[in-house]
C-alpha cells in the first residue's frame, strides 16, 4: 500500500483504531475521524507515525452529514489523495423496541445509516482505479439470537444492500466495496470481562471473544492488491457466532 492514503471514521479506539495501524504497517498514510476522545486519537496517530506513514486525526461528528463529507474532502486536501476508505464508526442502541426514544432512533440512523452513506458519496468521487471501500457491519447483520436488538441490527443490515449496490455501481471503475461483520470484539465498548461478556462469548462457535487485531488483519487484506477480485463480499469475523 506504499503511496497510497487510508480513510478510517471512528478511528481512534477499538476496532477503527487497530484498523488504523494495520493499515499504516501495511504502506498506507492514514487520517482517522474521531468525535471526543482527541488524547486517544493523538495516540493513535503516534502509532501511524512511528510506522513510518503520515499520520492525521479529524475531528469529526458522524451524525453530523457536514462534517461526514468534510472528512473525505480534508483526508484529499492534507494528503493529495485518498485510495481507501473505512467506514467504521458506529453507535449501539439495544434495549426492547417499545423503550427506544425517537431520538435514539434517529441518531442510530444518522450514524449508522446517513453518515456512511454520505462519507462512500463523497469518497466515491475521489477513489480512483484500485480503490476500496470497507464498512464495518455487525454479526447481529446475519444473526440477531436474542431481543433487544431490533435497532441496532436493522442499522446494519443496511451496510449489506449499501455494499451489494456500491460494487455494482462501481466495479466499472476498478473500485471494489466489500463489509465486514465482527463479532464480540474486546473493546473498551465491549470489554471481555465486562457484565454482558460470558453469554455473548457463548454464543461464538469458539467460545471467547475477539481481538480488535483479528478484524483489523482481514481489513488489511481487503484493503490490499491482493483482494482485487474481492467485491461485493460480507466477511464475518466472529468466531462462528452466526455459524
Amino acid at each position: 500500500m506504499n503511496g497510497k492514503v487510508a480513510l478510517v471514521t471512528g478511528g481512534s479506539r477499538g476496532i477503527g483504531a487497530a484498523i488504523a495501524v494495520e493499515l499504516a504497517q501495511d504502506g498506507a498514510d492514514v487520517v482517522i475521524t474521531y468525535v471526543r476522545a482527541e488524547d486517544a486519537a493523538r495516540e493513535v496517530v503516534a502509532k501511524i507515525e512511528a510506522t513510518g506513514r503520515r499520520g492525521l486525526a479529524l475531528r469529526a461528528d458522524a451524525a453530523d452529514p457536514a462534517a461526514a463529507v468534510a472528512a473525505v474532502e480534508e483526508t484529499v486536501g492534507a494528503f493529495g489523495r485518498l485510495d481507501i476508505l473505512v467506514n467504521n464508526a458506529g453507535v449501539g442502541a439495544i434495549g426492547p423496541m417499545e423503550s427506544l426514544s425517537a431520538e435514539t432512533v434517529q441518531q442510530v440512523i444518522d450514524v449508522n445509516i446517513r453518515s456512511t452513506y454520505l462519507t462512500t458519496q463523497a469518497a466515491a468521487v475521489r477513489l480512483g482505479r484500485g480503490g476500496r471501500i470497507i464498512t464495518i457491519g455487525s454479526c447481529m447483520a446475519q444473526r440477531v439470537p436474542s431481543p433487544g436488538g431490533t435497532l441496532y441490527a436493522m442499522s446494519k443490515t443496511a451496510l449489506i444492500g449499501l455494499t451489494k449496490a456500491l460494487a455494482r455501481e462501481l466495479g466499472g471503475r476498478g473500485i471494489t466495496a466489500n463489509v465486514v461483520h465482527p463479532g464480540p470484539i474486546d473493546t473498551d465498548m465491549n470489554p471481555a470481562d465486562g457484565p454482558f461478556a460470558e453469554p455473548q462469548a457463548a454464543m461464538t462457535a469458539l467460545g471467547r471473544y475477539g481481538a480488535a487485531g483479528e478484524v483489523a488483519a482481514l481489513v488489511g487484506w481487503l484493503a490490499g492488491e491482493e483482494s482485487a477480485y474481492v467485491t461485493g463480499a460480507e466477511f464475518a469475523v466472529d468466531g462462528g457466532y452466526a455459524a
